[in-house]
């Protein structure tokens, strides 16, 4: 993607060289992708890694903070043009529908955060707090994107922003709030289903905001949506479960297989039309 001495957003709050707040392990937009990690990477056995996490979670005074490096501050400056990009797209997109947008803040951090939410860690991975209207990214999940899981180059990383942007639109739109709600009246298993069509309209957005930015800007390159679909399969729950357990349990899905999540986003990206991205209605859930 040509990102370079573009415009970059005024709605970054960058507090990566503070020492963060408490840290908890929850569910995070992406999901336990950073917990999986590690309990992927050999580096320990996992009731370490947990007690590790918990220990985080109980003494947040042992997170440090430490000067940020050219490589992070680059990344940093990929990540607020790629939000300046959806502040635009998403502008005339909702201008198109007659409304207004409101535009999130992304907030950089590391090793743990203080949200509207309540505390999180990095381990959740990157997330949206409908509390506070912002995106929530540690930027190491995206070296572990890369080293990890398989799926390099700075538009999975912008596949990313715009997925959690997407949960922000959704927000904005009453999406949210009215699926919350239907989840606190049903069963875990339809509950998750709920979320997976919730995860998977994020990755329909996200392909509506690739559509609209290579129409308006022409800045996308060679690559760039190969590049996208292989984070979204990446992030997909049977391949995440299948490295982490070594077996699928569709029941315990929340964000959607990797062909699905690669379906919508490539969906979003082909057709640019917002109205095709009923994927309650695909899912045969209703909220």
């Amino acid at each position: 993607m040509k990102w370079i001495g573009r415009r970059q957003s005024d709605n970054v709050e960058d507090k990566r060289s503070s020492a963060g707040g408490k840290a908890v392990i929850g569910g995070g937009v992406i999901g336990l992708i950073f917990l999986v990690l590690k309990l992927m990477s050999g580096d320990g056995n996992s009731a370490e890694i947990l007690n590790q996490a918990l220990q985080q979670q109980m003494n947040p005074s042992a997170q440090t903070s430490e000067p940020t490096s050219p490589a992070d501050d680059s990344l940093a400056a990929f990540v607020s043009v790629v939000l300046a990009d959806n502040e635009d797209v998403w502008s005339k997109v909702f201008k198109d529908l007659g409304l207004q947008y409101q535009e999130p803040k992304l907030v950089l951090f590391r090793n743990s955060i203080e949200s509207g939410c309540g505390h999180a860690g990095s381990a959740i991975g990157p997330f949206y707090c409908p509390a506070d209207n912002k995106v929530y990214i540690d930027l190491a999940f995206f070296q572990d994107l890369k080293n990890k899981l398989g799926a390099p180059g700075d538009f999975a990383c912008a596949y990313v922003v715009a997925h959690e942007v997407g949960h922000h639109i959704q927000n904005i739109l009453g999406t949210s709030d009215a699926v919350h709600s239907k989840q606190q009246r049903v069963s875990e298993k339809e509950a998750n289903r709920l979320s997976v069509a919730m995860e998977l309209q994020a990755d329909f957005y996200a392909g509506i905001w690739a559509h609209y930015n290579e129409k308006m800007k022409n800045v996308l390159e060679v690559g760039d949506i190969d590049e996208a679909l292989e984070a979204a399969n990446a992030v997909g729950d049977d391949r995440l479960q299948m490295r982490a357990n070594g077996q699928v349990m569709p029941d315990a899905f929340t964000h959607g297989t990797s062909k699905q999540r690669m379906y919508w986003f490539k969906l979003g990206f082909n057709s640019g039309d917002i109205n095709k991205g009923n994927t309650f209605k695909e899912m045969g859930v209703i909220y």
